[in-house]
């Protein structure tokens, strides 16, 4: 820990991991903050030639915690009961301990989204294996239905009359068709200053239309996007149907095989590629400021590993950050799939704040075995959204009602934070919390900003994605 390294990173959580592997990819010498320690020789390609060793740059982890992944940990069956029962031992017809993997902070990947497109940059790909998402709802006037993304879907779709039909079908062909370096394909509208309002109102489409689009497929989490310029609209409803093409399923998302648990650990793996020495239980990371505010090292057991720069999750650094809003979250195991979801083994469904007459959306996340998360025949469903009250159980209920019968079922809550301080000043950048949204693109973008903060650097993610779908499993 005596090294000078240009960042220490603090916390394992998924966004710290994917700004670690960024980093280490340009080249940085890194210092990571991690639990496990990942023998050299297990992550190390054994072909690497002396040249490139000798150019790789050294990389300190280390982590308070004893667990891996920060708040976006997975949670094996005895874990899960020992933080929500206060026991590890849970009932044994649930099924065998080691086959659950259950996401603390669950969320689908879009397919053709910033996610992948950041793990096919670092090349973080060849350490996982990923599947096709089975279906994609929107809850509408009481019913569960499929989210149409395509002229053709939405000539098809129970959400819609007849006439509503055929003028959502055309807004669909002019977002399929819209190319802004292309001004034929504008129809004589400068997105970058008409609102979404004014888009929808050039197509006639009504409320509940509306709705379902701003929220299911732009996944907007409110209808401020109404009174802002309609390029970013667009823009997200074209990439939720380029997704959905990608793997030509039942929705656009896809999804790590045994859980998000393995994101980290497949970012920790890069960053040991590049030099990395992993240090656990390492108690108390305490950030040192110099007498002008700016951090120069982090301490831990009475040594300084010293930096120019500390990326941290905001419990590191509890004085730099504010809390902007609660998450309440049910976490429930079952023995069936969503009902009304054609059997879907793995499924999305967005709730909208309108059809809920709430502030906030609400999400149901659900994956099973398929996905070698949970044992055979079973289900983990999730219910999320932003609190509005301080009573979960009555606030996820409308959600939680749609699940049919569960075998288990938890409550939980936990605290959103958002930076305060000055990061040109103090030198240390702090990732925000994450939301109740089931998809990662708000994830994304905090990272990618992060990331531009830290290097004064804009990310290239303009990649190939034909590496996600050889890592995709149909």
């Amino acid at each position: 820990m005596d090294e000078v390294y240009d960042v220490v990173v603090l916390g394992t959580g998924l966004k710290e991991c994917i700004l670690s592997g960024l980093l280490s990819v340009d080249g940085l010498k890194v210092s990571l903050t991690i639990l496990f320690t990942i023998l050299w020789f297990y992550v190390l390609p054994t072909n690497l030639n002396g040249d490139l060793l000798n150019h790789m740059q050294q990389v300190l982890h280390m982590d308070r915690n004893d667990y891996y992944g920060g708040e976006s940990t997975s949670l094996n069956l005895n874990q899960l009961w020992k933080r929500f029962r206060g026991s590890d031992t849970p009932p044994a017809q649930l099924g065998s301990n080691r086959d659950y993997n259950v996401d603390m902070i669950p969320k689908f990947m879009m397919a053709n989204g910033g996610l992948v497109r950041t793990l096919i940059h670092t090349d973080v790909t060849k350490y996982l294996n990923f599947k096709a998402v089975d279906g994609s709802f929107v809850y509408n006037k009481g019913r569960i239905h499929k989210v149409p993304a395509t002229d053709v879907e939405a000539l098809k779709s129970p959400l819609m009359g007849l006439f509503e039909k055929r003028r959502a079908r055309k807004f669909f062909i002019y977002v399929q068709d819209y190319e802004e370096s292309d001004p034929k394909s504008h129809e004589g509208l400068d997105l970058n200053k008409v609102t979404g309002r004014d888009l929808i109102s050039k197509y006639g489409l009504d409320d509940n239309t509306v709705d379902f689009i701003g929220h299911a497929l732009a996944l907007h989490r409110d209808d401020s996007y109404l009174d802002q310029p309609a390029m970013d609209f667009v823009k997200r409803v074209k990439l939720y149907a380029e997704s959905l093409a990608r793997f030509q399923g039942g929705s656009p998302y896809i999804y790590p095989m045994y859980g998000l648990g393995e994101l980290p650990q497949a970012f920790a793996r890069l960053s040991a590629v590049y030099g990395g020495t992993y240090m656990l239980s390492k108690p108390e990371c305490k950030v040192e400021f110099d007498t002008d505010g700016k951090a120069f090292g982090v301490t831990s057991e009475g040594e300084t590993a010293k930096c120019k720069k500390v990326v941290c999750d905001p419990s590191y650094l509890p004085d730099k950050v504010k809390k902007v809003g609660k998450v309440a979250r049910a976490i429930c195991i079952m023995s069936h799939p969503i009902p009304n979801t054609n059997d879907a083994h793995s499924v999305q469904v967005i709730l909208p704040q309108k059809q809920l007459g709430r502030k906030s959306d609400m999400y149901l996340f659900c994956c099973s075995y398929s996905h070698n998360v949970a044992p055979k025949g079973k289900y983990i469903a999730f219910v999320t959204t932003e609190a509005e009250t301080d009573n979960p159980e009555v606030e996820l209920k409308p959600g939680i009602d749609l699940l049919g019968p569960t075998d288990e079922i938890f409550f939980d809550t936990y605290d959103r934070y958002e930076p305060t301080n000055q990061n040109s000043v103090d030198n240390c950048f702090i990732s925000t919390s994450y939301d109740a949204t089931t998809h990662f693109e708000s994830t994304v973008k905090d990272v990618i900003s992060m990331y531009s903060q830290i290097t004064g650097k804009t990310l290239d993610l303009t990649v190939d994605l034909s590496a996600a779908s050889a890592a995709a499993e149909e």
